[in-house]
């Protein structure tokens, strides 16, 4: 029996979260300091990106004022994957990939401000559901951790920021040219903050300018195209064919395949206590009752604040991957 379109794209997006959950086991594998490997992984998108004539075009098309605002939501873009792979290396992949499930919470208070909309109970509740989750992570984990989830749930306030920005944004402009704009911005802004990160952030530090040894080379390259790439122009192909909430379900497993794939090819299970786990299960729970919520109670056409666009590929770890 022939697989349907529909079923075709739910494999699609379930390959594509599961690429993204590889994103936070890379940044552990590679030996790279933050800055650097967030540089190169830009860095990287953005060369393969100016190989595609698409994206010059719509380059060539765009206003100077959307170009700018696109600009400035690459710094942030940029700032998110500094802390999102500052926390791996403080912490560890399990510990940043939880952080990054409060991005949710956070964009229910900075969306409505961002979008001009009215705030929601329902998210509010959401924020304070997942207040005694994030409690039993901080104690399940070493105290030399503890920076780690703090940087962790700082990069989870800027997916909120820069995934508000570019869901008011993206709809106006191609999203590969939008990629392109915003890493090529976020590359540089690393590259301008690079001589203050020694003092701003030690623990980030490294040399930009280091060419990485074949180990690390490879595994920059199977980030930037593999696990950023790919899984971008599946879920372009997987989009036509599925409902937002259906897209929203899969993608909040992100964290659970991240947690999982740390458990079995690094051992992160005997870094971390049984309350770390707990307090996962908690976040994720109201993680996934928010959409089966908002599907109950939003049996209507979605209001025009509502309406939800594919991500560029500068946001994958905002799972704003929706229709």
């Amino acid at each position: 029996m022939p697989m349907t379109d529909t079923a075709r794209a739910q494999l699609q997006i379930h390959f594509c979260v599961l690429l993204w959950g590889f994103t936070a086991i890379l940044g552990k594998l590679i030996s790279l300091p933050a800055l650097p490997l967030v540089w190169w992984r830009m860095l990287l998108v953005v060369v393969a990106l100016a190989l595609v004539p698409r994206v010059w075009r719509g380059l060539r098309a765009l206003p100077p004022r959307l170009f700018l605002g696109y600009a400035g939501i690459g710094v942030v873009v940029s700032l998110h994957w500094l802390t999102f792979y500052g926390a791996i290396k403080l912490a560890n992949a399990s510990v940043a990939a939880t952080c990054i499930a409060l991005a949710p919470v956070f964009t229910a208070v900075i969306e409505p401000w961002v979008a001009k909309r009215p705030f929601r109970p329902r998210e509010l509740a959401l924020g304070v559901a997942v207040l005694p989750g994030v409690a039993m992570v901080v104690g399940g984990v070493p105290d030399g951790m503890r920076v780690g989830v703090a940087v962790g749930a700082l990069s989870a306030l800027l997916v909120a920021v820069f995934g508000s920005f570019n869901k008011r944004l993206v709809e106006h402009a191609d999203p590969l040219t939008v990629t392109g704009i915003e890493l090529g911005a976020g590359t540089l802004a690393l590259t301008a903050l690079a001589p203050l990160l020694p003092v701003l952030m030690p623990a980030f530090d490294g040399d930009l300018l280091a060419v990485p040894g074949l180990y690390d080379g490879t595994l920059l390259l199977v980030l930037a195209l593999g696990c950023t790439l790919l899984p971008f122009a599946l879920s372009l192909v997987a989009l036509r064919h599925l409902s937002a909430y259906s897209v929203q379900l899969v993608t909040n497993l992100e964290p659970v395949y991240a947690i999982v794939l740390a458990a079995l090819l690094l051992g992160e299970q005997r870094e971390l206590t049984p309350l770390f786990y707990l307090g996962v299960a908690v976040i994720l729970g109201a993680v996934f009752l928010d959409p089966l919520l908002a599907r109950r109670t939003a049996a209507r056409q979605p209001a025009p604040g509502d309406v939800q666009h594919p991500e560029v590929l500068g946001t994958s770890e905002a799972r704003q991957v929706v229709d």
